[in-house]
């Protein structure tokens, strides 16, 4: 099996791609079917890749053991037209990349570049930022065109609002203080209204109103630390999901948080903040010695997608009970035609 080197789900989370040392895979998650394979005589080994929705364009950064480009180049593709339409370089290796249907977005160790895409592509303006080496960024990709990356100062992050930009100015960033220890985990929300934060500590994530910078909910993983590899809002912001090197995927309640679990002794407030805190409101478990990330699919159905290879999909009910639906290792998934 060849090098699995990043896994990351499209905007609407229908699809993920698969960054590998022999090239580039793309699958639909309902059905779970491989729809774009390119081999490594193609593009080489790819370290990352961004979709844009399911159109026919997609970026990659160069890396594993077999790159044909430079790590400092990002390369946009054209499926239909089986090349290279449009390089962006930099003078830093690239560390991730965002895309939405109007911006593209290359994350760097201490900037972050922004770009009008895919019509008329220019550089629009460019952000310093703290040293970011996991290149940890999100862009909304609704009516709210925000864009969330740490802060200067530990625990927090900052916000800037693409929409109120123009060519070679930035709007002033916003703030948020949202822990005390580093931040290791963004995800923000179909429309933009809400950004999830979690720290490298890993037992605490924090659902922000983007727009009020105020505190929505305080959901607690665990008790131990942990790294958490992904977080990602249901479609309709109604629920969240989690992954983390516990090997635990934990769904938590946003919209309705009674249902979320709570200590039989949280009416007690003397015992403190631990005892108060929301637990998952249900969670099943994927091989913990592998990364992986989750995300929602249709009726209740949450699948998590392992550096492993393998694809795992379990429904649950308000009840908190879970049950799995299927398993597929999906590199050995075969493809089809459409897309």
């Amino acid at each position: 099996m060849s090098s699995i080197n990043s896994i990351r789900f499209n905007q609407d989370k229908s699809c993920f791609h698969c960054c590998l040392d022999n090239g580039l895979r793309i699958y639909n998650v309902e059905p779970l079917v491989e729809k774009v394979h390119f081999d490594e005589k193609f593009l080489g080994s790819v370290g990352y890749c961004e979709m844009v929705y399911r159109c026919n364009l997609f970026a990659i950064v160069s890396g594993g053991n077999r790159p044909k480009y430079a790590d400092n180049t990002v390369l946009v593709y054209d499926d239909i037209k089986k090349r290279s339409v449009l390089e962006f370089t930099f003078t830093q290796p690239v560390l991730s990349i965002r895309c939405r249907r109007d911006r593209l977005v290359a994350i760097l160790k201490n900037k972050i570049h922004i770009f009008s895409f895919p019509n008329n592509p220019q550089k629009l303006f460019t952000i310093e930022t703290r040293s970011n080496p996991s290149g940890l960024c999100e862009l909304s990709p609704g009516i709210h065109n925000l864009l969330v990356f740490p802060g200067f100062r530990d625990g927090s992050i900052q916000i800037v609002n693409l929409s109120t930009t123009e060519a070679s100015v930035s709007s002033c960033p916003v703030t948020i203080n949202a822990h005390q220890g580093e931040i290791a985990c963004l995800s923000i929300n179909q429309s933009g209204s809400m950004i999830a934060t979690a720290s490298d500590k890993g037992t605490l994530i924090r659902v922000w109103d983007s727009q009020k910078r105020a505190l929505l909910n305080e959901l607690r993983r665990g008790s131990d630390p942990a790294t958490l590899y992904c977080i990602n809002f249901s479609l309709d912001s109604d629920f969240l999901c989690c992954s983390s090197d516990k090997g635990t995927i934990h769904i938590f309640a946003i919209k309705d948080s009674h249902l979320n679990r709570r200590s039989t002794f949280s009416k007690m407030g003397f015992l403190g903040n631990y005892i108060e805190s929301q637990w998952a409101l249900a969670n099943f478990t994927v091989p913990p010695e592998c990364a992986c990330i989750c995300a929602f699919a249709s009726h209740s159905s949450v699948v998590a997608i392992c550096m492993d290879g393998t694809f795992h999909k379990y429904v649950f009910n308000s009840d908190g009970q879970c049950s799995r639906l299927s398993f597929d290792v999906f590199l050995d998934v075969c493809g089809d035609e459409d897309f």
